[in-house]
């Protein structure tokens, strides 16, 4: 098979395409030939040494957490899972050597989520790290629920920073899914068209001088869920406009790796700051993520491309190391590796 591989950390150039041997899953793992790709920030960043630092916990790695494909093969002590299954892909590189940036990958079974019928593998390949972040960032409220479905953010207002992006879009999807008002601040007339069409209610640019003005016109008591991506750049923002026991989920350090909170308007609404990252967040998070983000596929949520406010942008398996420079130079939408056909 075809696989793109680094044997040390660096820039896109350390990526080469190797022909490798076919891997078998062992217990409780299946194989899974990829059709669809997807890159996250947190794959460039891995291979550039900010995960690994200078050395890898492997001689070799293939990146890529998330993808889409059909299960190939199935190991030992795996229940419900069987050949010729459609399936979307979750951390598949995480604490493994290989992602899905080849042609066939090996997981655990409980990170190979059936795709539902009529779901293309453009959609499988999106979810992963944007969708299940997203989902975690609005189960974090004191008072909220902590599985999403129909009606479960009813009466809430949630705020998504940079709605334009992939965390953003799938976090404006879900909490409009969930019964929330969804509002999402962005920078442009253009982010603004793709935050609306991913299915925000109101979208406010975070730059002018009466932002906050606006988002408590919206919202008079306040938000009560931000879905953050730069809390450096916003934190006094998401003071003005934060709800008595609101919550910050700050999955991010867009802007920087310190931020500065004011301290009073976060005390006199019992705020609650929680970081989170996908990685550590612990098995039940995942799992619950993961059901429910094929539920809302189901429901017919979660589209991608430009209609659907998520524009695509496609490179061959063989321009790995340029779809991971897109990405690092902050392309709008999702970029996509296309691996095989399904």
């Amino acid at each position: 098979m075809r696989s793109v591989v680094y044997s040390k950390p660096g820039d896109s150039s350390v990526l080469t395409v190797v022909e490798r041997p076919l891997p078998e899953p062992g217990p409780g793992e299946v194989r899974v030939r990829i059709v669809t790709s997807g890159v996250n920030p947190t794959d460039w960043k891995a291979r550039a040494g900010g995960t690994y630092g200078d050395g890898l916990p492997f001689p070799e790695i293939t990146p890529n957490q998330d993808g889409s494909g059909v299960v190939d093969a199935v190991g030992p002590e795996v229940g419900d899972l069987r050949v010729g299954d459609r399936v979307w892909l979750f951390m598949a590189a995480s604490g493994r050597p290989t992602g899905t940036a080849q042609e066939y990958t090996v997981v655990p079974a409980e990170r190979a989520v059936p795709l539902p019928d009529g779901v293309g593998h453009d959609v499988g390949a999106s979810l992963g790290v944007p969708a299940m972040t997203a989902h975690r960032a609005l189960t974090t409220h004191e008072h909220g629920p902590d599985r999403l479905a129909p009606g479960a953010l009813a009466g809430k207002t949630v705020l998504v920073a940079g709605g334009a992006g992939a965390v953003g879009h799938a976090a404006i999807q879900l909490a409009r899914w969930a019964g929330a008002t969804v509002v999402s601040t962005i920078s442009s007339d253009a982010k603004a068209a793709l935050a609306t069409a991913a299915g925000a209610h109101h979208v406010v640019n975070y730059r002018d001088d009466d932002a906050a003005d606006q988002i408590r016109q919206i919202a008079p008591d306040g938000v009560d869920i931000v879905v953050e991506v730069s809390i450096p750049q916003n934190a006094q923002l998401v003071a003005d406009v934060l709800a008595n026991h609101g919550v910050v989920s700050i999955y991010a350090n867009n802007g920087g790796d310190e931020a500065t909170l004011p301290i009073r308007p976060n005390m006199s609404v019992n705020a609650r700051y929680q970081f989170l990252l996908l990685y550590t967040i612990g098995d039940e998070a995942l799992a619950a993520a993961a059901a429910d983000v094929t539920a809302a596929l189901s429901d017919g949520v979660l589209p991608v491309g430009e209609d659907a406010g998520l524009p695509l942008t496609r490179f061959p398996l063989e321009e790995t190391a340029a779809a991971h420079d897109a990405v690092e130079g902050d392309a709008v939408g999702k970029v996509l590796i296309e691996v095989g056909e399904e």
